[in-house]
C-alpha cells in the first residue's frame, strides 16, 4: 500500500483564514501563513489553500500570499478557486505553488484541463469536484457546490482524467460539515475507475473516518478543515492511530 496523505485545508478570502481557528499558539488566528508553519511542523503531507475572494485585487493578493507560504513551508500545496485560464496557472506556479486545483471553470470549458497538462505536466493539475446526490444519481455541482450540472459525477471524472487532471479532489456535498464520515461508497467506486490518486473530501469526524476511508474507500488522500482547525483531531495522533491500524503514512 502506497504512503496515505494528510492534508488540511483552509479558506482563504482577502489573504486571511476564513473559519474561525482554535489554535492557542497562534498569535494571529487569520494568518494563513502562520497556520501553513504549524501544520507544516505537525505532521500534515500537504496542504489545500481553496481562494474564495470574489475581488478584483483576488489574484495579486493570492499570489502574496502563495509567495509567502512557499517561503515558510517545506511541504506541497495546492492553490485553487476561481482558477480558469493557463495564465493564471503560470502565475501561481511561479509564486510557488506546486499544484493547482480547478473546478468550475473546468465544467465549463473541459479543454483547459488538457491545456494546462500540456502546459505545466499533470502532477500540477487537480481537479476538484463537488458531488451531490439526486435521484439515485451523483451529479456535479459548481460554485461552491451550490448549482447542479447536467454531469454525473462517474463520467466527468472520468472525462478529467482523460483530459489530464493528475489529481482528482472529490467533495461530497451530502457529507460535507456532517462529521458522519467520508462518502467511501462513491469514492471506491471513482477509486476504481481512473488511475489517477483520489483525495476524500467532505464529512471527517474521527481518526477511524481516515482508517475508513484509506481502507473501504480506496482513498490515497483525506483532506478536513475544522476538526483540524478546532484541534479536535491532531495530526501526530492521527498519524499514530493509522499505524496502529497498519495504514502507512509519512511520519
Amino acid at each position: 500500500m502506497l504512503t496515505k496523505r494528510i492534508i488540511p485545508c483552509l479558506d482563504i478570502k482577502n489573504g486571511r483564514t476564513v473559519k474561525g481557528i482554535n489554535f492557542l499558539e497562534l498569535r494571529d488566528a487569520g494568518d494563513p501563513v502562520e497556520l501553513a508553519k504549524i501544520y507544516a511542523r505537525e505532521g500534515a503531507d500537504e496542504l489545500v489553500f481553496l481562494d474564495i475572494t470574489a475581488t478584483n485585487e483576488k489574484r495579486k493578493t493570492l499570489v502574496e500570499l502563495v509567495e509567502k507560504v512557499a517561503e515558510a513551508i517545506n511541504i506541497p500545496f495546492t492553490v485553487g478557486g476561481g482558477i480558469s485560464t493557463v495564465e493564471d496557472v503560470s502565475v501561481l506556479l511561479a509564486a510557488g505553488a506546486d499544484k493547482v486545483s480547478v473546478n468550475s471553470a473546468a465544467v465549463r470549458n473541459p479543454q483547459i484541463i488538457k491545456d494546462m497538462a500540456d502546459e505545466f505536466g499533470s502532477q500540477c493539475i487537480v481537479v476538484a469536484v463537488d458531488s451531490r446526490r439526486i435521484e439515485d444519481k451523483n451529479i456535479v455541482h459548481t460554485h461552491g457546490g451550490s448549482k447542479p450540472t447536467m454531469l454525473e459525477t462517474e463520467n466527468w471524472i472520468q472525462e478529467a482524467v482523460e483530459l489530464g487532471a493528475g489529481e482528482i479532489l472529490l467533495t461530497s456535498m451530502d457529507h460535507d460539515g456532517t462529521k458522519s464520515g467520508f462518502s467511501d461508497e462513491l469514492l471506491a467506486k471513482i477509486s476504481s475507475l481512473v488511475n489517477v490518486p483520489v483525495i476524500a473530501s467532505g464529512g471527517a469526524g474521527n481518526m477511524q473516518h481516515f482508517y475508513d476511508t484509506f481502507t473501504n474507500g480506496k482513498s490515497d488522500a483525506a483532506l478536513a478543515a475544522s476538526i483540524f482547525h478546532f484541534k479536535e483531531i491532531g495530526i501526530p495522533e492521527l498519524k499514530a492511530f493509522l499505524k496502529n491500524k497498519n495504514i502507512p503514512t509519512r511520519i
